[in-house]
């Protein structure tokens, strides 16, 4: 009986043992399971804000794209304008020495003048509602944003240094951009 006895105590405690260790691979299998959902949730959290990041730049580009493009197109229409203007510019240097002449000019030629000077104002207004300006230099002093000295003649006083005795070649601006500078004699 006493084998008997032990025999039971022996299988309890063999049966605790295997319990325990059952118990203890099974938390170690939860704890497993727990630290691979973990690992899964943050690997998942990782990739869902590099998603995002993605997701924001591609947007953020998309958006400077559409800006650039739409500039590109705007400086395309103002360039494209800018080149038939300063190709009418030696016209306008033609009308106003035209209207020079027939002023200076002796004769019935009234008729002439006033049909050039009409055709000039004509071809003068559009240009300005299309943004040309003219620069305004004689008496002014040298500015090489705006003029271009071609010539130095000496001043009859100290006012008149460094300021513009003639204007050679008229100048132009189209919507505050340069698009021919003014040629003009400076004193010095």
């Amino acid at each position: 009986m006493k084998s008997k006895n032990k025999e039971k105590e022996t299988n309890h405690k063999e049966d605790k043992e295997k319990e325990i260790k059952t118990d203890s691979a099974a938390a170690q299998e939860g704890s497993a399971e727990q630290n691979l959902s973990q690992e899964q949730e943050s690997g998942d959290t990782a990739k869902l804000a590099e998603l995002n990041d993605r997701y924001l730049r591609l947007v953020a580009e998309f958006d400077n794209y559409r800006r650039r493009t739409a500039k590109e197109r705007m400086d395309l229409v103002v360039n494209a304008a800018e080149e038939t203007i300063k190709g009418l510019l030696p016209v306008l240097d033609d009308f106003e020495r035209a209207i020079q002449v027939l002023s200076k000019s002796e004769g019935d030629i009234k008729a002439a003048l006033e049909g050039t000077e009409l055709i000039f104002n004509k071809l003068m207004v559009y240009l300005i509602s299309k943004g040309l300006k003219r620069i305004e230099a004689a008496g002014e002093l040298l500015d090489t944003d705006f003029h271009e000295a071609v010539a130095q003649f000496p001043a009859e006083g100290e006012d008149k240094k460094n300021r513009i005795i003639d204007v050679v070649q008229q100048g132009y601006t189209l919507n505050g951009k340069v698009i021919r500078f003014a040629k003009v004699v400076v004193g010095v």
